[in-house]
């Protein structure tokens, strides 16, 4: 017998999965915190992020076994530049799998909340576009590699999802954003017009933010821990090996 990692297609299925969850976790948590508290923002916001904290750490829990849990692009690129640099990590044919997976998921997760709750799939209106809100950007996604591949690199993965669920949950807080911090995310929280929406027009910008921000957090993961020696099956959390005769 020998072991081999997941197969393509199936740490794709998880991807696309994981990251259509992950969204109808965020815009349907929206939509029912903007129906049970119509004239509180501050308790919009804490329902919605509440919700997402628990939402991703369980699926983190389901799918970081079979594909690694990484529901974001800006995860899957900065693992395939780490593993150029260090001999691993994803392969093209891989990163490409995987960043198709996660935006049509994440489209998916949209449609999936509209519909469950009755209020229709349509363009957003919200304009989210400010310097604060692409420099929250930047640090909320900075923030998030640093802390996965920091994790990855001590060999503490299996703090993966309590620790990424918390910081998101933080982070939909102590940034003017909101803590998108993930370009896939961002693609499909466009077919929502709803609290968690996002305006067409401010997608690219917070796009540009987050991938800035992945490459200021790769930065600083290699001035901090110059000697990663992690795997590729270690971000977001340790893949289960498949078994073939």
């Amino acid at each position: 017998m020998t072991t081999h990692s997941p197969r393509l297609w199936r740490r794709g299925l998880a991807e696309a999965l994981g990251s259509c969850l992950l969204v109808a976790v965020v815009v349907g948590s929206g939509i029912a915190a903007q129906q049970l508290s119509p004239n509180d923002v501050g308790l919009q916001l804490l329902q919605n992020s509440t919700a997402t904290v628990f939402g991703l750490t369980v699926l983190i829990v389901i799918f970081g076994p079979i594909s690694g849990a990484h529901f974001n692009p800006a995860v899957s690129l900065a693992d395939w530049f780490l593993g150029r640099r260090m001999g691993g990590g994803l392969s093209l044919k891989e990163l490409g799998t995987c960043v198709a997976s996660q935006t049509l998921g994440a489209i998916g997760g949209s449609v999936l909340a509209n519909a469950m709750f009755d209020v229709g799939t349509s363009i957003s209106s919200k304009e989210r576009v400010t310097p604060g809100h692409l420099l929250g950007e930047i640090v909320a996604t900075a923030g998030l590699v640093l802390l996965i591949f920091s994790l990855a690199a001590t060999k503490r993965s299996s703090l993966a999802a309590p620790a990424v669920g918390a910081y998101i949950g933080a982070a939909y807080w102590f940034t003017s954003s909101t803590s998108f911090a993930n370009p896939a995310v961002t693609a499909g929280r466009i077919f929502s017009d709803t609290f968690a929406g996002i305006a067409p027009g401010s997608a690219p910008a917070f796009v540009a933010a987050q991938l800035i921000g992945a490459a200021a957090g790769v930065g600083l993961l290699v001035l901090l821990f110059p000697t990663d020696s992690r795997a590729a099956q270690d971000v977001v959390v340790p893949q289960t090996a498949d078994k073939r005769a």
